[in-house]
């Protein structure tokens, strides 16, 4: 069987479908999303999950979030000693999910459909391809996630010629994707977006107007105590869609330190952020010719779509209720799952035929004429144009700058800037030319961009009609067959916590958390049931471990509710 992942900012989740449709999988905890968290304990063992976040707040040089940001960049975390990139983070989290999904299922998984976000460049997409690689995957098909997201609705069940804007914010990144559906073709008409904002850039308003209220410095807290601080305000963001009003209370140098803040001040302070989303909305419509009238349905997909905040004005931004029929943290993941049923030719389901755009400009590096008749070189050619429906091919001619020139060399890049050095370099091929006077030597640049964001570049000598091709995988830490199999084994040293003892280890986490967070009676309380936990736990009593948890998880509760921390 092949599942869906969609592998997120803040949580991450797998889905397949079955003779009921498409279903979440629930993880190792019953719970259907896992954390995007990833710690590497003193024993070397990997936690993942809810797990890796608990022991993220005492242990917070040992644990990385949120490293989706920076898919494939050379931003490294250290972690036990040891540097892993974003991509290899990720692939303990989709080791988890397909081991998750294994047991569930009772069947051995190995191949995957992994969702990215429509704005993802080349490299990204290639890194998150690599990371379901690394986790023991086959990558079927990167699918961008607004596009997972309109199959989840049911948008290609839908009447024909209609046109949906799908309105994505997750928790580091946000797409706005306009889709248009006719017959049982569902185009993707635009795609804009921003890889830096989500849901906890709405947190970080909050912890930056706590510490600044409060006349705390940033660099005077520790990595524990801004951990704890960042929870706070996430509990404090989430209150807001029931309240006008909350609160942020924090212990700083044995002083207890708050902030009451009302929704409306909220607002104000996130009107910085809600105007960089509808720049991308704005970008999207313009560039699919389509006046925000013409479009018929809005759907919400992500977490961070939830905040009072943001709902608020989405419905302010396009004078309409938004559909949210589906749990919008779910969406992307059920969308997967019918995509991964489309590839197995699965006959329930109803195929469809899926365009999508090339979501960056992609050029080459020229020289361009002055007045005075001289050249400027490191301009930005334009071969194929943002949101142009892929597969699609390009070519652009170029010719020799000066007598006798013998090489031509072919910059590639992504990106919008008239500069070549402002965008993004994939790689570059270089030319024989026959020896001539300038200008009379030319050779066509041909660039071939298929489905899944495989870029093939051919350069072809028109004088000479030879001919050199190139399949760019992306220049920045991109590896090989062989260096993937080689990382493999090398991460394979690392185990993930076993699932059958995740629960326990998890809630001896939180036990001792919230130990160092409490005091007086509370303390000495929450110790005894966190001993004799341990005790139960070494007995290898089955009952005695039960009746220990359950009384544990009482008192935590206990302590949650007084707030006596």
């Amino acid at each position: 069987m092949i599942i869906g992942i969609d592998l997120g900012t803040t949580n991450s989740l797998c889905a397949y479908y079955g003779d009921e449709g498409a279903r979440v999988i629930p993880n190792r905890l019953g719970k259907p999303l896992t954390p995007s968290v990833v710690s590497i304990d003193g024993q070397g063992l990997v936690l993942v999950g809810e797990t890796a976040r608990e022991y993220g707040l005492m242990h917070p040089d040992r644990t990385a979030s949120v490293f989706k940001r920076f898919m494939g960049t050379d931003k490294k975390y250290m972690l036990g000693g040891r540097a892993y990139h974003a991509e290899e983070l990720s692939a303990f989290v989709l080791r988890a999910l397909k081991e998750d999904a294994q047991a569930y299922l009772n069947e051995e998984i190995t191949e995957a459909v992994i969702s990215v976000p429509a704005y993802f460049d080349d490299k990204r997409r290639k890194a998150t391809k690599r990371a379901g690689e690394l986790a023991g995957l086959k990558v079927e098909r990167i699918i961008s996630e607004p596009t997972a997201a309109a199959i989840a609705y049911g948008l290609y069940e839908k009447k024909s010629s209609t046109r949906f804007l799908v309105f994505d914010l997750g928790g580091g990144t946000f797409d706005v994707s306009i889709l248009e559906l006719f017959e049982n073709i569902l185009e993707v008409r635009a795609v804009a977006g921003d890889n830096y904002l989500g849901g906890e850039d709405f947190t970080e308003l909050l912890v930056n107007e706590f510490l600044e209220k409060n006349n705390i410095p940033e660099d005077a807290l520790s990595l524990r105590e801004l951990g704890r601080l960042h929870k706070e305000a996430e509990a404090a963001k989430r209150a807001f869609s029931d309240s006008d009003e909350v609160s942020i209370a924090f212990s700083y140098n044995n002083e207890n330190k708050e902030l009451h803040i009302s929704l409306k001040d909220y607002e104000t302070l996130c009107e910085p952020l809600l105007e960089k989303i509808r720049r991308p909305v704005q970008r999207s419509l313009s560039d699919a010719h389509i006046r925000l009238s013409e479009i018929d349905e809005v759907v919400l997909v992500g977490g961070a779509t939830r905040l009072s905040t943001v709902h608020n004005f989405i419905v302010k931004l396009f004078r309409k209720f938004p559909d949210t029929s589906i749990n919008p943290d779910e969406a992307v993941a059920l969308g997967t799952a019918v995509q991964a049923a489309m590839k197995e030719r699965n006959e329930a389901v109803k195929e469809v035929i899926l365009t999508d755009v090339c979501s960056f400009t992609l050029g080459t590096e020229v020289s361009v004429e002055r007045a005075d008749g001289s050249y400027e070189p490191g301009h930005f050619m334009p071969i194929i144009d943002r949101n142009t429906v892929i597969q699609t091919s390009s070519t652009q001619r170029v010719r020799t700058l000066y007598d006798n020139q013998e090489r031509i060399r072919v910059n590639i890049l992504q990106g919008e800037s008239r500069f070549a050095d402002n965008n993004l370099l994939l790689g570059s091929m270089t030319v024989n030319v026959p020896k001539n006077a300038a200008g009379e030597e030319a050779v066509d640049i041909t660039y071939i961009y298929d489905i899944n964001s495989l870029l093939e570049v051919e350069v072809k000598v028109v004088s000479t009609g030879d001919v050199k091709k190139q399949v760019i995988k992306g220049k920045s830490n991109d590896m090989s067959e062989a260096e993937v199999s080689r990382r493999m084994e090398e991460l394979s040293y690392l185990k993930i916590h076993p699932r059958d003892r995740e629960e326990n280890r998890l809630l001896l986490l939180k036990g001792e958390r919230m130990y160092e967070e409490c005091t007086g009676n509370t303390r000495m309380k929450l110790d005894f049931r966190l001993r004799r936990f341990e005790e139960a736990l070494s007995s290898h009593e089955h009952e005695q471990i039960e009746d220990a948890r359950r009384r544990l998880k009482e008192q935590l509760e206990e302590i949650e509710k007084s707030g006596n921390k």
